[in-house]
């Protein structure tokens, strides 16, 4: 009964073309679905929305743009939908999406302004249509979420992470999505406990589910940041060329904020002058898109924090597009909700969340404020090829809070009690400073709050490849039985406020679980070793004039 109905409806109110083609220079198409308010008497803005996500949604999200008073264009990756071509996520949706923004503004009905908006893949899309320069009619972006192909996914600095994997037959298997494939979570798990248990090289995850993936070995034959991912985003100059205004939003608790925040600094780097702002509070991947719940892994948010992103960005819109007021909680460039504080602050820059650093050195069980007099070495072995023993879990953890923690693999720092609250914002860095026995490493950093009734609160984590600390671009093997330099800074940002008598936490693991790639330390490409590369225990020495910085407010 509703199918008519709903029919009926959208005759009555929009002008719908829901199975266009639009041809690319290279000879291929996308395909994309318009829509236009049915009473529009002149032409209008339009909200462009480039997707590899094909299912029902997209036509909502045409029609709501409509509902706003804009065109509503939403166009699919190559591949998907009515695109006869093969599905290629990340490669080709940088050109594509410029072709189809070259189509609009040739459109009657639209009057040469254009913004596009979405998160994570679809953030990613924006940012890939301007890596060329902006066109003209690009008038805004909104990328929410914004993930960076080879940067933060499927790799996070240079560590494949398997939570990816099932996403490949999910947006390739068919014109739309694959959710039954996708939603089998009884095979994937099956996979990457099979693949752990039977200490096979990273490289045979397909092999091992039964089913052929080129597209993960396409990604597996680039494990460092090179000219394969670089050609698929804005990167380096490219930011220098980005000449229009851009609302980014994430989370402290996003899973692609690594990827979000890179794009916002590097767009600050190379154009100082950037007309770009920042919202960020306690958010997880969804509610920094859309309108966050109450709560985030068990953390219940501040009031001020429970805004619709949504709202917001179509507040942008109006404010770019129309000239409407800028919203009122863009008070500066960065705005971040302080947890704890239920207040948000607005600030000039990153730089400036800051007015002091926490500098915590490593010293035996002890995060210290000044080095140790004397060099002192603290041991840590791990046996990599041992399968019984507990896993690391170096990401976001569910619930936030609790009265222990993961020390598989680690070494635990703790600080003395605060004399006073404080809080700390944005993301931590270090410099650490080890002897390991073997050519690589992959290290795990975990930053948690102890409260003074001794529940532990996750505030951070890095996990990366010790021989990419230098560089994700250039492998560089460590030095076995000398002292090597492993520094780190990207990691997650937070801004909460720590209570007076509080202690920082750092766990240091060697990464081992079933759900990334195991790096034995042979210095031969990771994906191919297996745990008969493992040889003895890794050993490594940490030397106590290792640290890590943290940026505080009183």
């Amino acid at each position: 009964m509703a199918a008519p109905l709903l029919r009926q409806f959208n005759r009555q109110h929009y002008h719908i073309r829901d199975s266009l083609l639009i041809p690319t220079r290279d000879g291929a198409s996308v395909s994309a679905i318009v829509v236009r308010p049915r009473r529009q008497q002149r032409p209008l803005p339009v909200i462009f929305f480039f997707t590899i996500y094909t299912d029902g949604s997209n036509l909502c999200i045409a029609k709501e743009a409509a509902d706003k008073g804009y065109i509503g264009v939403v166009a699919n990756t190559r591949g998907k939908r009515f695109s006869p071509q093969i599905t290629m996520p990340y490669e080709h949706d940088g050109d594509d999406a410029r072709d189809v923004i070259n189509w609009i503004i040739r459109q009657s009905w639209c009057n040469g302004s254009i913004g596009m908006y979405g998160g994570s893949y679809v953030g990613f899309t924006q940012w890939a249509a301007v890596k060329d320069g902006v066109p003209p009619a690009l008038k805004t972006i909104v990328p929410s979420a914004a993930v960076v192909p080879g940067f933060d996914v499927p790799k996070e600095n240079n560590v494949f992470m398997s939570f990816v994997y099932p996403w490949i037959p999910y947006v390739t298997n068919n014109k739309f999505l694959d959710n039954v494939t996708y939603n089998d979570r009884g095979r994937w798990r099956q996979m990457q406990f099979n693949w752990y248990r039977s200490g096979a090289a990273y490289e045979t995850l397909d092999s091992i589910d039964g089913t052929p993936n080129p597209i993960y070995h396409r990604w597996l034959a680039h494990p460092d940041y090179d000219a394969y991912w670089q050609n698929m985003t804005t990167c380096k100059e490219d930011f220098a060329r980005i000449n229009i205004p851009i609302l980014s939003t994430t989370g402290y608790f996003d899973g692609a904020q690594i990827g979000a925040m890179y794009y916002y600094r590097e767009h600050l780097r190379y154009r100082s002058n950037a007309e770009h702002y920042l919202v960020i509070g306690p958010y997880d991947h969804l509610g920094c898109q859309h309108v966050p719940l109450p709560y985030v892994n068990g953390y219940t948010i501040d009031s001020v924090a429970r805004i619709s992103i949504h709202q917001l960005i179509y507040q942008w819109f109006d404010h770019i597009l129309k000239g409407a007021p800028k919203p009122a909680l863009l008070k500066d460039r960065v705005n971040y909700q302080v947890m704890g504080t239920n207040q948000w602050r607005h600030v000039p820059s990153l730089r400036q969340m800051n007015n002091d650093t926490l500098k915590l050195y490593l010293s035996p069980q002890r995060l210290v404020r000044q080095p140790a007099a004397d060099t002192v070495f603290m041991p840590q072995q791990v046996d990599l090829s041992d399968r019984n023993g507990s896993f690391t879990g170096n990401y976001i953890h569910s619930p936030l809070s609790g009265s222990s923690i993961n020390t598989a693999n680690g070494l635990v720092f703790v600080s003395d009690p605060l004399p006073a609250s404080m809080a700390v914002n944005g993301s931590f860095l270090g410099r650490l400073q080890v002897i390991p026995n073997k050519k690589d490493v992959d290290i795990g950093i975990n930053l948690y709050e102890q409260t003074p009734d001794g529940q532990y609160f996750q505030l951070s984590y890095f996990i990366g490849r010790a021989s990419y600390a230098a560089s994700l671009e250039k492998r560089q093997l460590l030095t076995p039985g000398s002292v090597n330099t492993i520094s780190f800074s990207n990691t997650r940002m937070i801004s909460k406020q720590l209570a007076k008598g509080s202690r920082l936490v750092v766990v240091i693991n060697v990464n081992q679980n079933p759900f990334e790639e195991i790096n034995y330390g042979t210095g031969k490409k990771v994906s191919e070793e297996t745990m008969a590369d493992a040889g003895g225990p890794v050993q490594l020495q940490w030397r106590t004039d290792s640290y890590i910085e943290i940026g505080t407010h009183p």
